[in-house]
């Protein structure tokens, strides 16, 4: 008896771990990591994500990971986006807090001297074609190399209203 409980809980254990990492929110989510944990200019990171359902409305996040040697307060990142038809919209420049500018304390969940932090970057997004879109990001600040940015990512989730 005492391994058929074990046995079931153990299968509930793995039921759980599964069932709590789908997101049905989640369309994409991708991070793509620079090499050396620099970001270079020339670099411009695209991520090609599918929208089937045009009626719904979609927030779109930025993912960045750094590292504590990042010098600066602040990134600042340009998107495009280019969908079945073409330019979406117009690109976009976002400035995103990756530290506190009077603190200097990291934004973000981290481990040791590494961060996460995700940005809401195009909120309500509506996509009125469906099909494949690529959002690309271009690094705007006025270094070429910038080290501690060690990747970029992209989520797409149908947008929910908070409580």
């Amino acid at each position: 008896m005492n391994q058929r409980f074990a046995f079931r809980a153990a299968v509930v254990a793995v039921l759980l771990c599964v069932l709590s990492a789908c997101d049905p929110n989640r369309v994409f989510e991708q991070n793509i990591d620079f090499a050396n944990n620099s970001w270079d200019v020339q670099q411009k990171p695209s991520f090609s994500f599918t929208i089937e359902d045009t009626t719904a409305v979609y927030d779109v996040h930025f993912n960045v990971r750094y590292a504590s040697v990042y010098r600066y307060y602040n990134l600042y990142v340009k998107h495009t986006l280019t969908g079945p038809g073409g330019p979406v919209g117009q690109p976009g420049l976002h400035q995103m807090l990756l530290m506190d500018p009077k603190t200097g304390e990291p934004k973000g969940s981290g481990t040791g001297d590494i961060y996460d932090i995700q940005f809401l970057a195009l909120p309500k997004r509506h996509f009125s074609k469906a099909g494949q879109y690529t959002l690309t990001l271009e690094q705007y600040m006025r270094q070429d190399q910038l080290p501690g940015l060690m990747a970029m990512g992209v989520r797409v989730e149908k947008h929910t209203e908070k409580k």
